[in-house]
């Protein structure tokens, strides 16, 4: 019996040529950690390949903190911070409030923020955030939606931090803002995955093979969103 890595958190249980199964080891950004385990495997043989990438698991929850408490530490409303939008960072730049409906704009390259109520910063940016989250989510799964013929009967926005996207039995997709931090072609994959769900409801080998056919990258898109995933916050 042995394991053979095929993604960061994925892992083949290969018992002969002929049968593998596949184990994969959820790791969500407020620490929780999962085995998802297919039908055949026994629970001594879970517990045994848990056991076994036990010390790894762990190396990777203190990287996730310590990056997760960096961030909180330097994540600062004052100007000259940078903000990230769709991967890119820009300096945020404070002005007096001329009247104008908007109190945050990204433009030429910097958030300006006309406000003096210093009190309300972070609501403005996760305002900010969620309404350009709405605009393009809603267009990019219009679009995605018609290539592919996968069409969920309605989108929401969320505030979640831990859960990027999820596809209710109803097929309603909903999103996290914090996705639109991300660059475009991690927010693409996971449009692309809860719209894979429509077709198929579980994470089984079905599941990530037709992923593969609508979204070839998506193993790279998963590992950048794991390892940044501690950014895409306010």
């Amino acid at each position: 019996m042995k394991y053979n890595a095929s993604s960061d958190l994925t892992y083949e249980l290969v018992r002969s040529k002929k049968r593998r199964k596949t184990l994969t080891i959820q790791m969500r950004m407020d620490g929780t950690v999962s085995l998802l385990v297919p039908y055949r495997i026994s629970k001594r043989e879970a517990d045994d390949f848990f056991k076994e990438k036990e010390t790894w698991i762990r190396k990777q929850l203190v990287k996730r903190v310590e990056g997760t408490n960096k961030e909180n530490r330097e994540k600062k409303f004052v100007a000259g911070k940078n903000f990230l939008y769709h991967g890119e960072t820009y300096p945020l730049e404070i002005g007096e409030h001329d009247g104008r409906a908007s109190l945050l704009a990204l433009s030429h390259g910097t958030f300006i923020l006309r406000t003096g109520e210093s009190n309300r910063t972070k609501e403005i940016f996760a305002d900010w955030y969620q309404n350009e989250a709405r605009r393009e989510l809603t267009e990019r799964v219009r679009y995605y939606g018609g290539h592919t013929g996968l069409i969920p009967k309605g989108i929401t926005i969320t505030g979640a931090r831990t859960r990027y996207g999820s596809c209710s039995p109803a097929n309603r997709l909903s999103f996290s803002w914090r996705i639109i931090m991300a660059p475009y072609p991690a927010i693409d994959y996971v449009i692309l995955h809860e719209l894979a769900h429509i077709k198929v409801k579980n994470h089984s080998p079905l599941f990530w093979q037709f992923l593969e056919t609508i979204c070839p990258n998506w193993k790279e898109q998963m590992r950048w969103l794991k390892d940044n995933g501690h950014r895409l916050h306010l």
